[in-house]
C-alpha cells in the first residue's frame, strides 16, 4: 500500500472536527520526548514503535477517523504508521497535511509537555474558581507547629513514596471525597492537598470544595516542586495511606455530595443493562473502573478497564485518545465515579455513570483481562536464555533490546544494545556492528517479536539473508529469572533515549531551573487555551 492510498486532511478540517466534537484520533507517532516538545492540544502520543501493542486497546473502533503526523531525522513517519494501522484493520486513516509544520504554518497553537489537556484545564479551574492555596513555607510552618492540619498527597502511591511532604498521607485524587472525613473528622482541621506540581493539587482541592466538606481546604501551591524551590526537605519512602474502611455515615454523605457535583457538571446517568445502547454506529465507548488497582483486580464489571480516577483525569489524552468519544465510569458506591466524571464532563467529554452503583455480584471478572495483539508479520525463530548465554561467550551475536530506555538503564543483558524499534534501520546502518546473528529482546519479548520481523525484512531487502534473526524466549524477564548476569547504565545506546520525556517534577534530582521553567509554562496555559479555541472546557 502506497502513501497515496491515504488521504490528506488539512489543519482547517481537523480543527473543524475538534470544534464540532466529531470523533477524531489525532495521533503523533513520534517518540514521547519529541512529542512533548510541541504538539496540538488534542494530539495523543502513539509512537510508531508501539502501534501494534497499543492501537487495538486505545482506539477500539476500527472505522475511527485517524489523523497521523510525525517525523524523525527528516523521515516522515506518518505514512509508515498509516500502513501499520491499515494492516491492523483500520479503514479511515488520514495524514495531516504538511505534518506538524503544516499545523504551525496554518496558525495552529502548539503546546509543550505531556497530558496537556488535563494540565491546561487544571490551570483554567484555578483561574476561574480561585482555588485556595498555601505556599510551601506556610504549610511547613503548620506541619512543624503541630497545627490541626492534615496533608493529603493526591498522586499515585509510587510517586508519593518517591518523595512526599513530611507528615503527608497518600490519598490518590479520586479517593479524596470518599476518604477525607476518615482523615479529618474534625471540621476545624485544615486540609492541604498536594501533588508534584499543580494540576492534581488544584483538582483535588477543588473536588473537596465542590463536594462541600466543612473543613478549610487549600492546595499546596506548586506541590513538591514549590517545596523544593523553597529549600525545604522532602520525605522519601513514606508509606502512610488512608484507611481502607470508610464508615457508613461518611460514605453516605460522600455519595450525596458526589452525585450533586456530577449532576451540576452535566454527567449523564444510565442503567448498567443499557450500556450497549451507547455503542451506536460511529461512536467509540470507553469503559473504566475508577477504583484502586487492588479493588479492580479483586473483581470488576466485564469489559471495564482499570483507570484510577485521579490518574484518568490527569492523563485523559492517553487513556482516551479519540476526542469526542463517550466515556463510562464505574465504581462500587458512586462516589469516585461521580467525582471523576464531573471533571471529565467539565473538560467537554460525554461521560456516563451507572444510575445505581453496581452490586458486588456484578463484579464478576477478576485480575486484568489479557489483551489481544495482532499477529507478527513474519515468522522469526526463538532462542532460550541458556542457549543465548552460550552464544555470547564467542563473537558473532548482537543482542538488540527494544525495551524502554528506563528499564534498559536499570538492567540489561551484558553487551546488549538499546534500540528504539522505529529507528532500527539507522541503528543497524550506523551504530551496531554487522553480525552473523541478531537476537531481539525486551521485557517479555512482546515488542521484540514485531521488531524482529522489521529487522528480518530490512536485512532481506539489503541482501543480507544469511544473517540470522531470533527472539529471546521470555525476554529479559526470563534471562534474569534464570540467574544470568545483568549490566546497568547507558552502556550501549544505539539510539538516543527519546522514548520517554523526563518530567521536570519527577525524581529527586531535577534542577531548580527546570522546575521553575515548568511552573512558568503551566502559568501560561490559560492564555494558550484562549488562542487555541478547541477545548470546550466549562468550569462549574
Amino acid at each position: 500500500m502506497t502513501t497515496a492510498a491515504f488521504p490528506l486532511l488539512p489543519f482547517s478540517a481537523v480543527r473543524e472536527r475538534l470544534v464540532a466534537r466529531e470523533e477524531t484520533a489525532l495521533l503523533d507517532v513520534r517518540e514521547e520526548d519529541p512529542f512533548a516538545q510541541e504538539h496540538p492540544l488534542w494530539a495523543a502520543n502513539l509512537p510508531l514503535s508501539k502501534i501494534e501493542i497499543e492501537a487495538w486497546r486505545r482506539i477500539p473502533r476500527r472505522d475511527t477517523l485517524i489523523v497521523l503526523y510525525g517525523a524523525h531525522d527528516g523521515t516522515d513517519l506518518a505514512p509508515l504508521a498509516a500502513r501499520t494501522f491499515a494492516a491492523l484493520g483500520y479503514t479511515n486513516v488520514h495524514l495531516l497535511e504538511g505534518g506538524l509544520e503544516g499545523w504551525r504554518a496554518a496558525g495552529g497553537e502548539l503546546f509543550g509537555d505531556v497530558n496537556v489537556p488535563s494540565k491546561s484545564f487544571g490551570e483554567l479551574v484555578e483561574h476561574e474558581r480561585h482555588t485556595p492555596s498555601l505556599s510551601a513555607p506556610e504549610v511547613k510552618a503548620l506541619v512543624e507547629g503541630k497545627a490541626n492540619v492534615v496533608v493529603l498527597d493526591a498522586r499515585r502511591f509510587d510517586e508519593y513514596q518517591t518523595m512526599s511532604i513530611p507528615s503527608a498521607t497518600s490519598v490518590p485524587g479520586a479517593e479524596l471525597v470518599l476518604r477525607v472525613r476518615e482523615l479529618a473528622p474534625d471540621p476545624a482541621t485544615q486540609v492541604i492537598v498536594n501533588c508534584a506540581g499543580r494540576t492534581r493539587s488544584i483538582i483535588g482541592t477543588q473536588s473537596l470544595v465542590n463536594a462541600g466538606i466543612p473543613n478549610p481546604v487549600a492546595a499546596l501551591r506548586n506541590g513538591t516542586i514549590g517545596w523544593k524551590l523553597a529549600g525545604q526537605v522532602l520525605d522519601h519512602g513514606a508509606g502512610r495511606q488512608a484507611p481502607a474502611a470508610v464508615s457508613d455515615a461518611h460514605r453516605a454523605q460522600a455519595q450525596v455530595d458526589a452525585r450533586r457535583v456530577a449532576d451540576k457538571a452535566g454527567v449523564r446517568r444510565i442503567a448498567l443493562d443499557a450500556l450497549q445502547t451507547l455503542e451506536a454506529p460511529g461512536r467509540t465507548v470507553y469503559r473504566f473502573d475508577v477504583r484502586t488497582p487492588e479493588e479492580y483486580a479483586a473483581g470488576h464489571l466485564p469489559g471495564f478497564a482499570s483507570a484510577p480516577g485521579g490518574q484518568l483525569v490527569q492523563e485523559t489524552d492517553h487513556q482516551v485518545p479519540v476526542r469526542g468519544a463517550r466515556i463510562v465510569l464505574a465504581d462500587d458506591d458512586g462516589v469516585r465515579a461521580s467525582m471523576s466524571a464531573s471533571w471529565l464532563a467539565q473538560m467537554g467529554w460525554e461521560v456516563y455513570v451507572p444510575d445505581t452503583a453496581p452490586s458486588a455480584s456484578a463484579f464478576t471478572e477478576t485480575a486484568t483481562p489479557s489483551p489481544t495483539y495482532p499477529p507478527v508479520a513474519a515468522t522469526v525463530g526463538e532462542i532460550a536464555p541458556k542457549a543465548l548465554a552460550e552464544l555470547l561467550k564467542q563473537p558473532g551475536t548482537a543482542v538488540l533490546d527494544v525495551t524502554t530506555s528506563a528499564n534498559y538503564v536499570k538492567r540489561h543483558i551484558p553487551g546488549a544494545w538499546y534500540v528504539i524499534r522505529a529507528q532500527l534501520a539507522g541503528a543497524v546502518d550506523a551504530v551496531i556492528p554487522a553480525s552473523q546473528r541478531y537476537v531481539l529482546t525486551c521485557g517479555s519479548s512482546l515488542l521484540a517479536r514485531y521488531a524482529a520481523a522489521d529487522l528480518r525484512a530490512l536485512l532481506d531487502a539489503r541482501g543480507q539473508r544469511d544473517a540470522e534473526v531470533l527472539v529471546l524466549t521470555g525476554g529479559n524477564a526470563a534471562w534474569f529469572a534464570a540467574g544470568f548476569d545483568a549490566e546497568t547504565g547507558e552502556t550501549r545506546l544505539a539510539t538516543a533515549r527519546t522514548d520517554r520525556y523526563r518530567r521536570p517534577y519527577e525524581g529527586t534530582d531535577a534542577p531548580a531551573e527546570a522546575m521553575q521553567a515548568y511552573l512558568d509554562w503551566e502559568y501560561g496555559l490559560v492564555a494558550q487555551l484562549g488562542r487555541d479555541g478547541t477545548h470546550h472546557f466549562k468550569v462549574i
